[in-house]
């Protein structure tokens, strides 16, 4: 009887350890009314195009296998939310951007065992005002924290898609 316990614990401390449970910060739909100060306006479709495709798995340096991406405009603002995965698992992140530079980056849903340091606005205020070179780089040097690298490399290629995409559907 006594060894079934044990067992059972150690099934239970197992099963704790390995299912990693979602830290949600903020929900998609808040985020947008916030980053347009007032009700949320109708989600947009952009289809991608192959160059486009191809530019965004640049960035990311793996295959995206998506065809569409919704965002949200408002007098030439855009609101992106994104998706990459950090060591194991995505990290939601909601981008703002105006005047093809970053106003907020903020993560969203957290759903990894380690790194969540990046959700704290000591790190992602980095990105405000962030722009992206012709090499679809950023402006800036984004300083990273450690224990947390794969976290932070996820958002820096998110905000650069953010951008690549914010110019493609503003253009003139």
């Amino acid at each position: 009887m006594k060894s079934l316990s044990i067992k059972l614990v150690l099934a239970s401390l197992f099963t704790a350890f390995c299912v990693q449970a979602a830290s949600v910060y903020q929900s998609s739909e808040d985020f947008i009314s916030q980053a347009f100060a007032g009700p949320m306006p109708k989600a947009k479709v952009y289809w991608l195009e192959d160059s486009d495709k191809q530019a965004i798995e640049e960035i990311l340096a793996h295959k995206f296998n998506k065809m569409r991406l919704r965002y949200w405009l408002h007098e030439g603002e855009t609101v992106w939310i994104l998706e990459e995965i950090g060591k194991e698992s995505p990290i939601t992140v909601g981008i703002h951007v105006k005047d093809k530079a970053i106003v907020q980056t903020k993560v969203l849903v957290y759903r990894e065992s380690r790194g969540d340091e990046v959700r704290h606005e000591f790190f992602t205020d980095q990105f405000k005002q962030a722009r992206l070179t012709e090499e679809h780089q950023l402006d800036r040097n984004i300083d990273g924290i450690t224990g947390a690298t794969l976290s932070v490399r996820a958002l820096t290629k998110l905000s650069r898609i953010a951008l690549y995409l914010d110019d493609k559907v503003n253009k003139p």
